[in-house]
């Protein structure tokens, strides 16, 4: 982790860290904020071990699995053939599994893995730009111990948060389709059964938004009507938990000013309000 200094708030500041190879042109970065004063997620209880080793088998079972031809054989190829930057490393090239905190509070689902990032480094959101934006705005708001997240070694460590993907391969042009999203999505249902503290849902993006909707009804919830329709910081209480909207921080958006920093931000931070609430409930 890059070394912290004290600002003249008392408040302390995250150094820049330096440049990830990336492979991409000059792309607009995640400013090194210093962390939000909501403190991190207080240690939630530990899941049984049934959650735990649940988890575990669906993960195994999402890194061998062959259902989807066109994404075996894009996620293959890009492996084999590598981005010129990333020329020496050994691609994961395989479906990349769920990873985080067993007793999480709080899930983000995403789109899918990143060509060149999760089928490469095999896992999610690491080594891509989106991941540099998703997990600094996490560190910022007290949910992960760092604010990169590099290779599955680097150290991060997720408090309260699990992270999922709503197709588990990388696919063509980042466009998988509602076939592949609904062959994979019994994967994120057994994630929902097998997540017992969770209450917050963060999707990002309309695609996760919707393949979420699903995964909600095939693991038992009721359908809600009318459809909710996404939108960033929308919500809806669906019981156990409360689904939230994000614009995913895809290069598009984050590029065009569609997504800032402080509007990610200003999910993690109500995805804390939602939290504490369900638990002052309890």
């Amino acid at each position: 982790m890059p070394e912290r200094s004290a600002d003249k708030t008392g408040c302390r500041s995250e150094g820049m860290p330096p440049p990830q190879r990336r492979g991409d042109e000059a792309m607009p970065r995640v400013t090194a904020h210093p962390r939000r004063s909501v403190g991190a997620p207080p240690p939630a209880a530990l899941p049984s071990d049934g959650a735990q080793d649940a988890l575990e088998v669906i993960n195994s079972e999402v890194v061998a699995c062959t259902a989807c031809p066109r994404l075996v054989a894009w996620r293959e190829k890009v492996a084999r053939d590598k981005r010129a930057s990333f020329a020496g490393e050994t691609y994961w090239g395989r479906p990349v599994p769920s990873f985080g905190d067993p007793a999480a509070t709080l899930l983000i689902v995403g789109l899918a893995p990143a060509a060149h990032g999760g089928n490469r480094t095999g896992r999610i959101f690491t080594g891509d730009r989106s991941g540099d934006w998703l997990f600094g705005s996490l560190y910022r708001c007290g949910w992960v111990n760092q604010p990169t997240s590099v290779h599955r070694h680097d150290g991060l460590r997720l408090m309260g948060v699990y992270v999922a993907a709503g197709v588990r391969c990388a696919p063509p042009a980042n466009k998988p389709t509602l076939e592949e999203r609904d062959t994979c999505l019994p994967y994120l249902a057994r994630e929902l059964q097998a997540l017992e503290r969770l209450r917050v849902v963060v999707a990002l993006g309309g695609f996760a938004w919707g393949g979420f909707l699903r995964a909600h009804e095939l693991a038992g919830g009721a359908r809600p009507r009318p459809k909710p329709r996404f939108g960033h910081l929308a919500e809806v209480d669906l019981g156990r938990y409360t689904l939230v909207g994000s614009y995913h921080p895809s290069q598009q958006n984050t590029f065009t000013g569609k997504l800032t920093e402080g509007m990610l931000d200003a999910v993690f931070l109500r995805a804390h309000a939602l939290a504490a609430e369900s638990r002052n409930r309890a």
